[in-house]
C-alpha cells in the first residue's frame, strides 16, 4: 500500500505496517509511527473512566468500519466495554463486535458470560443487540448457549428482540445442522407470532432452515396473508415468494378449465355487486353446459392470497412489484393476470439494473401472456440512452408482442434503430426482424426484401448479419427465391466476415440446382483462397465441393480434389478429418464402402427450416424473479416451483381453533406503547380492517371503479364463509371484550374529528350494503360515487356528534334488524327529487332554506353543531344556456342547463338537463344525438331517444358528458329525422366539480397537503353589496359545485369539493376582512382548474 490514501479526503484511518497515520482530529493529531502505536489515542480514550471519551472513541471506531477501514487490532480494547454501563457505549459496543467477532473468535469468547448478562438487559436493543454478537461467534463450542439464547429470546416481551432471535436461527443452523429439530420447533412457536415485524425474519428462517415443512405454514396462512401488508419490504418479499410454492402444493390449478374461465373472465375481473348474487347460478349454468368436466372454483384461501397482494403493486419497492408479479403470472387465473402488467410498466422508469430484471422477466412473460403486454407496446420503445443489454431485452419483447395488427409499426421502429451506432443492438435488430418474418408469415417478403436492401449497407457488420437471418428465411421457400441467392454469391468478394462468408457459402451449395452456373464458379474463387480463410469458412468451402461434385462432377472435379487436397494439410485437425472423411465418401475407391453409395443422400438430404425461436421460451419453468431464471441455469439453494396437486388436499387443515379465534392478545410494541393485535383468522375485526384498508388502496393510485371491484365477485365466496364463521364463533367473545370495545370507543370518541369521521364513513358504507334499498338510483351508484357520498356522511357525523351522542359502539353491536330503520331514513333524504344528495344533513328541518330564512341568518356566526351553511348552495348554478336558437333549427329551440345533480349512468359524468322546445308549425320527429366529434378523453352519455315532439310542446332530456376534467368543449351532432345541427357544451370550471362537506380541521389537515405550486392566491377588493354571509356564499356556490366548510370566524369563508373525474380535492378560502382587500386562495393539485376557478370566482364577486 502507498502513502498516497493518507492524503486523501478523510485524512487519517488505517495505513500500512511502518507508514505514518494522520489522526482523525487536532485532539489527537500528529504522526504516529503505526507499526506499534497505532490507534493509540483510541486505546487510552477506551481506557479512561469517563463516557464521554468513550463514545467519542467508539463514534470514530464505527465511522472506520463504515469507510471500510480495519479497526480489527482495536479488539481487546473495545471488548473490554461491553460491560459499561453507558447504554449509548454500549450499543456502539455491540455494532463493533457483531463486526469483527467472528474474526477475533477466542477474544470474544473470553467475554462470553458478559453477553449473556446482556441477554437479560431490561433494554430491548441490548438484549438483541447481545444475541447478534453471540451467534456471530461461530464456535461449535458454544452452540448449546446460542440454542438456550434464542429459545429465551423467542418468548421475549419485545417484539424486536424476537425478530433477531429469527435472524440467529439460520446462522445457528449453518454452525450445527444436528439442532434442526429443536430449531424447528422455535420457528413453530415463532411463526405464531401476530407482529408484522417477525412475520418476514421466521418466514426467512423457516425458508433456510425447513423448507419442506408446509405443516408449519397450515395454520399461520390467513395471519401471513392478512400481515403481509404491513410487513417490511425485504419480509414482504421473502413471504409472497413462500407463499407461491405453498399455493402451488395446496391450490388446484386456476387455469385447469380453461374454457369456462374463458366465458367468464370479464365477469370474473370485472364483478359487480350485482354480480356477486348472480354468481351462484352462473356458476351453475356452466356446469350444466359442460357436465363432462367438473367446473373449478377458487378456493377461499387462494382467492385471499390474490386479494391481499393486489395492493403491494403499487409498493415502492421494485422487489416487493416483481414478487407480487411472479406470484400473480404462477397462480392467478388468466382472465386477473393483466393487472401485473401496468405495476412492471411502471418499474421500467427505474434504473438500469431494475430495468434488466424486469425486462428478463416480461420477455418470459411475454412468450405465453402477449395479450397482457399489447396496450404497452410503446412503453418498450428503445431510447437512445439505454445501455445495450437493456435495448436488447426490450427488442426481444418487442419481437415477443409483435402480430399482425402491430407489425408495421414494429417495423418502423425496427427501421430506424438499424441505423444506431451500437453494431451489437444493431446485429440484434436484424435478428428480431428475422424472427418477426418467421412468425408472421404475411409480412415475410416485406421483411426479406428489407434485409436484401440492408446487403448494400457500408457497415460491413449489418450486411453480415443480413446474410445470416437471410439464410434462416430461404430455407422456408428456396425455390421462390433464386435471385436472392445469386445477389449473395456476388457479395463472396467483399464481405469479410467468417459467419456471413460461411452462411453464402452453405446457401449456394444447398440449393446449387437454383443457381448452376454461378455455383463452380464461386467454389473457383474460394480455393484460391482457401489457405486464408477461417476455419468455419473452409469448412463449408469443403461441404460445397462434395456437393458440386455429386451434382455436377464435369466441372468442379478438378476443384474438388483440389480443395481436399489444401484441407489434408491444414493446421486445424477438424478441417484435416472432414476432408479425409468427405474424400473417402464421396470420391469412388476400389475399397470403396457401403456408405459412398448413399452420398448424395448423406449431403443432399432435405433439411427442415429453421425455427427461429425466443432464447426465454424454455425459462419460465424458472420461478420468476428468481436468480435461476436470472442466469437460465439452476443456483445454489433454488427450490424449483411445485406442480399444481391433481386434487385438492383438504382446506380444513387451515382453519384454527375456535379458542384462538375470540383471543385477543395484547403485546407491548417496539417502542413500548401497548398495541392491539386484531384477530387475523376469520372474524370481525379482520373484516373491518380490510374495509378500512380498502379505500386507501384503491384511491391512492387513482383507480377507477371497475378495477377495485375487480375482486368483488370471488370475495362473495370466502367472505360468507367468513361472515357466517365470524357470527357464530365471535359470539362467545362479545361480553368478553364489550369493556375493551367501549374503552376503545370512548377513546375514539376524544379524538380527532377527520379520525371519527373517517371510521363513521366506513361503517355507514358497510351498513348500506347490508340493508335492503328502497329506491334502485340510491343502491346502485358506482363505488367511484363513493367519494361524494362518503364526504358528506362524515360532515353528518362529525357535526351531529354533540347532539346525538351515540358512541361507536352502540352502532358496531346493534343486530342488522336495529340498523335499517336509520339506514332507511338516509335513503328517503337522499331521494328527495329537490334535493342534492352532496347536502344530506342530521338535522329535520327541510332540505332547502328559503331566502326569507336564509336572509334571517345573517350575521349569525355557524359552528360545527349549528346548522350547515352549505344548505344555501343552490340547486343549479348557471341559468339556462342556449344550445340552438329556433330559427337556426327551423322551429326546434334548444336550451341547457348543469342541474348539479349526480348522473344515474355514470358518477364521473356532469349532469346536463337538455330542454327542447318546437315553435313551428309541424311535429318534430326522431330526436336524438348523432355522431360526436369528442376531444380525447371526453365521453357522452346519449339520452333516451324522443320519438316525437308536437308543436308547441316541450319537453327535457338528461345526458351526462364525462370532461375529463377539463373545460373543452363537447361537439356533438342533435338529429331529428331531417336535419342535423351542429352544437357544442363549454362547461364552466365550477361545474366539473361535486361538494364535498368536511370538518374545519380536516380542512386544514388537506390544505395543508396541498401548498406550493398547487396553491393559487389572489387579492380582491369586495364591493360593499358582497359583505353578507349569504351574498358571498350564494356567489362563491352558484360560481362553483363547492359545499360549504364550517368556520369559527366570522369573516372567513371556507368551500371544498372534489372534481368528478379525477376526485382531486379543490379547497376554497376567502378571507373577507373587514378592512383592506380580501384574499382568496385555491388549493387544487389541478393547477389549471384552480387558476380558472380563481378567475371565476373573483369576477362573481366584484361583480
Amino acid at each position: 500500500m502507498s502513502a498516497a490514501p493518507a492524503y486523501s479526503e478523510d485524512k487519517g484511518g488505517s495505513a500500512g505496517p511502518g507508514e505514518p497515520e494522520y489522526g482523525h482530529d487536532p485532539a489527537s493529531g500528529g504522526i504516529f509511527s503505526s507499526d506499534y502505536k497505532r490507534h493509540d489515542d483510541l486505546k487510552e480514550m477506551l481506557d479512561t473512566n469517563k463516557d464521554s471519551l468513550k463514545l467519542e472513541a467508539m463514534k470514530r471506531i464505527v465511522a472506520m468500519i463504515a469507510r471500510g477501514k480495519n479497526a480489527s487490532d482495536l479488539f481487546p480494547a473495545v471488548v473490554k466495554n461491553v460491560a459499561c454501563k453507558n447504554i449509548e457505549v454500549k450499543k456502539l459496543v455491540y455494532v463493533y463486535l457483531v463486526r469483527y467477532a467472528e474474526e477475533q473468535q477466542d477474544l470474544a469468547l473470553l467475554s462470553i458470560s458478559t453477553f449473556q448478562r446482556g441477554l437479560k438487559d431490561p433494554n430491548q436493543l441490548i438484549r438483541a443487540s447481545a444475541l447478534r454478537v453471540l451467534s456471530s461467534i461461530r464456535v461449535p463450542i458454544i452452540v448449546p448457549i446460542m440454542m438456550l439464547a434464542i429459545k429465551e429470546a423467542a418468548s421475549d416481551m419485545s417484539p424486536y428482540v424476537r425478530k433477531t432471535a429469527a435472524h440467529a436461527i439460520p446462522k445457528l443452523y449453518s454452525l450445527d445442522s444436528d439442532q434442526k429439530d429443536q430449531l424447528i420447533e422455535v420457528i413453530e412457536k415463532l411463526l405464531a407470532d401476530k407482529t408484522t415485524l417477525v412475520a418476514g425474519s421466521v418466514v426467512m428462517a423457516f425458508e433456510e432452515v425447513c423448507p419442506e415443512r408446509i405443516d408449519l405454514i397450515h395454520k399461520n396462512y390467513r395471519k401471513l396473508c392478512n400481515l403481509l401488508i404491513d410487513v417490511e419490504e425485504w419480509g414482504q418479499v421473502v413471504i409472497i415468494s413462500m407463499l407461491t410454492r405453498y399455493a402451488r402444493t395446496q391450490f388446484l390449478s386456476p387455469t385447469q378449465n380453461e374454457s369456462l374461465l374463458e366465458e367468464n373472465a370479464e365477469k370474473a375481473f370485472y364483478g359487480s355487486e350485482e354480480d356477486e348474487a348472480k354468481g351462484a347460478g352462473s356458476e351453475d349454468a356452466a356446469a350444466s353446459a359442460l357436465p363432462a368436466r367438473k367446473p373449478y372454483v377458487m378456493d377461499p384461501d387462494h382467492r385471499l392470497l390474490l386479494r391481499n397482494t393486489k395492493p403491494l403493486l403499487q409498493s415502492r419497492s421494485a422487489a416487493v412489484v416483481m414478487a407480487v408479479a411472479q406470484l400473480y403470472f404462477h397462480l392467478a387465473p388468466k382472465a386477473e393476470v393483466g393487472v401485473i402488467a401496468k405495476a412492471l410498466v411502471r418499474l421500467l422508469r427505474s434504473h438500469s439494473e431494475v430495468q434488466y430484471v424486469v425486462l428478463q422477466n416480461v420477455a418470459t412473460m411475454s412468450i405465453k401472456r402477449r395479450g397482457m403486454f399489447e396496450p404497452y407496446l410503446k412503453s418498450f420503445y428503445i431510447r437512445s440512452t439505454d445501455p445495450t443489454q437493456i435495448k436488447i431485452l426490450k427488442l426481444e419483447v418487442l419481437t415477443n408482442l409483435a402480430n399482425e395488427t402491430n407489425i408495421p409499426t414494429v417495423l418502423r421502429e425496427f427501421q430506424t434503430y438499424i441505423r444506431s451506432m451500437d453494431k451489437d443492438f444493431v446485429a440484434a435488430t436484424i435478428q428480431a426482424i428475422g424472427r418477426c418474418a418467421t412468425n408472421i408469415g404475411r409480412v415475410r417478403d416485406t421483411c426479406l426484401n428489407g434485409l436484401v436492401q440492408l446487403l448494400s449497407n457500408r457497415d460491413e457488420l449489418v450486411v453480415a448479419e443480413s446474410v445470416v437471418v437471410i439464410k434462416k428465411l430461404l430455407q422456408m421457400q428456396p425455390a421462390q427465391h433464386g435471385e436472392i441467392i445469386k445477389h449473395l454469391a456476388k457479395l463472396t468478394d467483399n464481405i469479410q466476415v467468417p459467419m456471413a462468408r460461411a452462411s453464402i457459402l452453405w446457401l449456394i451449395g444447398e440449393y446449387c440446382e437454383h443457381v448452376p452456373r454461378i455455383a463452380p464458379d464461386v467454389l473457383r474463387k474460394m480455393a484460391k483462397s482457401f489457405t486464408a480463410e477461417e476455419d468455419i469458412v473452409k469448412l463449408q468451402v469443403i461441404n460445397l465441393a462434395a456437393k458440386l461434385y455429386l451434382t455436377n462432377s464435369k466441372q468442379t472435379k478438378l476443384l474438388t480434389q483440389y480443395v481436399l487436397s489444401l484441407a489434408k494439410y491444414d493446421q486445424n485437425y477438424d478441417i484435416r478429418d472432414r476432408a479425409r472423411f468427405t474424400r473417402q465418401l464421396i470420391v469412388p475407391s476400389e475399397q470403396g464402402g457401403a456408405l459412398s453409395r448413399h452420398a448424395k443422400k448423406l449431403f443432399l438430404a432435405p433439411k427442415p427450416a429453421p425455427v427461429l425461436e425466443s432464447s426465454f421460451k424454455d425459462r419460465d419453468h424458472f420461478q420468476l424473479g428468481s436468480l435461476s431464471h436470472l442466469l437460465n441455469a439452476k443456483a445454489t439453494g433454488y427450490q424449483e416451483l411445485p406442480d399444481w396437486p391433481e386434487e385438492a388436499p383438504d382446506p380444513s387443515v387451515r382453519n384454527v381453533e375456535e379458542e384462538d379465534i375470540s383471543l385477543i392478545e395484547t403485546h407491548v410494541g417496539l417502542l413500548g406503547e401497548y398495541t392491539e393485535v386484531p384477530e387475523w383468522t376469520k372474524c370481525s375485526n379482520r373484516e373491518k380492517r380490510k374495509e378500512k384498508e380498502k379505500p386507501f388502496y384503491s384511491d391512492s393510485e387513482g383507480e377507477s371503479g371497475p378495477t377495485e371491484s375487480a375482486d368483488s365477485e370471488p370475495e362473495s365466496e370466502s367472505e360468507s364463509d367468513s361472515k357466517s364463521s365470524s357470527e357464530s364463533g365471535s359470539g362467545d367473545s362479545s361480553s368478553e371484550s364489550e369493556n375493551e370495545d367501549q374503552d376503545e370507543d370512548e377513546e375514539k370518541v376524544r379524538g380527532s374529528e377527520s379520525e371519527q369521521s373517517e371510521e363513521d364513513v366506513e361503517k355507514r358504507k358497510t351498513k348500506k350494503k347490508k340493508v335492503p334499498e328502497g329506491k334502485g338510483e340510491a343502491s346502485s351508484s358506482d363505488e367511484g360515487s363513493d367519494s361524494s357520498s362518503s364526504s358528506s356522511e362524515s360532515e353528518m357525523t362529525s357535526e351531529s356528534e354533540e347532539e346525538q351522542l351515540e358512541p361507536a359502539s352502540w352502532r358496531r353491536k346493534t343486530p342488522p334488524s336495529s340498523k335499517s330503520a336509520p339506514a332507511a331514513k338516509e335513503i328517503s333524504l337522499l331521494d328527495l327529487e329537490d334535493f342534492t344528495p352532496p347536502s344530506v344533513q342530521p338535522v329535520s328541518p327541510p332540505a332547502i332554506v328559503s331566502t326569507s330564512l336564509a336572509a334571517d341568518l345573517e350575521g349569525l356566526t355557524l359552528t360545527d353543531s349549528t346548522l350547515v351553511p352549505s344548505l344555501l348552495s343552490p340547486v343549479s348554478g348557471v341559468g339556462r344556456q342556449e344550445l340552438l336558437h329556433r330559427v337556426a333549427g327551423e322551429g326546434l329551440a334548444v336550451d341547457y342547463t348543469f342541474s348539479r345533480q349526480p348522473f344515474s349512468g355514470d358518477p364521473h359524468m356532469v349532469s346536463v338537463h337538455i330542454h327542447f322546445s318546437n315553435s313551428s308549425d309541424t311535429p318534430i320527429k326522431g330526436l336524438h344525438l348523432g355522431t360526436s366529434k369528442l376531444p380525447a378523453g371526453i365521453s357522452i352519455q346519449e339520452f333516451p331517444e324522443i320519438e316525437s315532439l308536437e308543436p308547441g310542446e316541450s319537453a327535457t332530456a338528461v345526458m351526462g358528458i364525462n370532461f375529463c376534467d377539463s373545460t373543452q368543449a363537447a361537439n356533438f351532432q342533435l338529429c331529428t329525422q331531417t336535419r342535423q345541427f351542429y352544437v357544442s357544451i363549454q362547461p364552466p370550471v365550477g361545474e366539473l366539480m361535486a361538494p364535498v362537506f368536511m370538518s374545519e380541521n380536516e380542512f386544514k389537515k388537506e390544505q395543508g397537503k396541498l401548498m406550493g405550486m398547487n396553491e393559487i392566491t389572489e387579492k380582491l377588493m369586495l364591493p360593499d353589496t358582497c359583505r353578507s354571509d349569504h351574498i358571498v356564499v350564494q356567489k362563491v356556490t352558484t360560481t362553483a359545485n363547492l359545499g360549504r366548510v364550517p368556520c369559527g370566524t366570522s369573516d372567513e369563508y371556507r368551500f371544498a369539493g372534489r372534481t368528478l373525474t379525477s376526485g382531486s380535492l379543490v379547497l376554497l378560502t376567502l378571507d373577507a376582512r373587514p378592512a383592506g382587500a380580501a384574499q382568496l386562495t385555491v388549493n387544487s393539485e389541478k393547477m389549471v382548474i384552480g387558476t380558472m376557478l380563481v378567475k371565476d370566482v373573483i369576477q362573481a364577486l366584484i361583480q
